[in-house]
This record gives C-alpha cells, structure tokens and sequence, in this order.
C-alpha cells in the first residue's frame, strides 16, 4: 500500500488553482479538467464530480481538523510575499517551543495551509545565532545526531 496524492475537494477549481500559483508558487503539472494535480502532489477536485463519485451531496468545508503541510527554505521571504496576497490567517507567525516558524492560513475552500520553516533551516538559524550544536539539540529537544545531520 502507498500513499499517492492529498486530494482537496474545491468549488471553484480554476479560482484554488490561481491561489495555490500565486501564494504557493505551485503549478498544474496534470489537468483533468474537473481533477487537476499540482507541484509536490496535491490534487484538486470538483465539489460537483466528487458529489457524484461519493454519491453523497453533504459536503462541508471549513471544519478546521485538517490541513495541508509545507515547509518553505526561506521562511522570512516567503512571510513577507505572504503579506501581500490578503489571506485569511488561522494564526501569525508564531514560533514553536523547538524554534520552527510557522504560519497556518485558509485557501479559498477554507482548507488550512500550514507553512512552517525548513527544520534544516530553524538549525542553521539557530547555529548563526552563536549557539553551539549542543545547545541547538537542547532549545529544539532533539538528540545531538539529528542536528548534526541537519547541518551536512
């Protein structure tokens, strides 16, 4: 068995796809027309044909107990680009108690985005901060071996 692709149900499938361009950086690489999959695997589906594959019509969005993970290279970038494309956050920025950055938002549909920071970034972040290796697996409560990995 394996996991082949996340599928979100949308209602407006070219409007989700110009969301996920502009404030993902994400591109249709297969469209099926009422199913199209983009960069790194999400796949988008029409409200109506999954109604129809279902064979059920109670569909509800915005229930806040699911969401899409993505970690992003240069988190302070991609925050500021973030604050240009008027979302609607679930939170700010915030860090976690192991330094991560994240930031979770809707897309159209109210599915919950969640951004947070490359783990090999929040290391190198915390190494430029002056801290040593030992101290990084500390602050992030991560055993010695995962940072040094981090930082090959």
């Amino acid at each position: 068995m394996e996991v082949k692709n996340p599928m979100l149900v949308v209602s407006d499938i070219d409007k989700t796809v110009e969301f996920y361009k502009k404030v993902l950086g994400l591109q249709v690489v297969m469209d099926f027309g009422a199913n199209k999959t983009l960069t790194g695997g999400l796949a988008l589906q029409t409200l109506d044909t999954y109604k129809n594959f279902i064979g059920k019509g109670d569909i509800s969005f915005g229930g806040n107990n699911f969401e899409i993970y993505f970690e992003e290279d240069n988190f302070d970038k991609f925050a500021d680009n973030l604050r240009k494309c008027n979302v609607q956050y679930v939170h700010p920025i915030k860090e976690h108690s192991w330094g991560q950055r994240v930031v979770r938002f809707y897309d159209p549909d109210r599915h919950i985005i969640e951004v947070g920071e490359n783990m090999k970034a929040v290391c190198k972040r915390f190494i430029d901060s002056g801290m040593t290796p030992i101290q990084v697996a500390e602050r992030m409560d991560v055993p010695i071996e995962y940072i040094n990995e981090c930082m090959q």
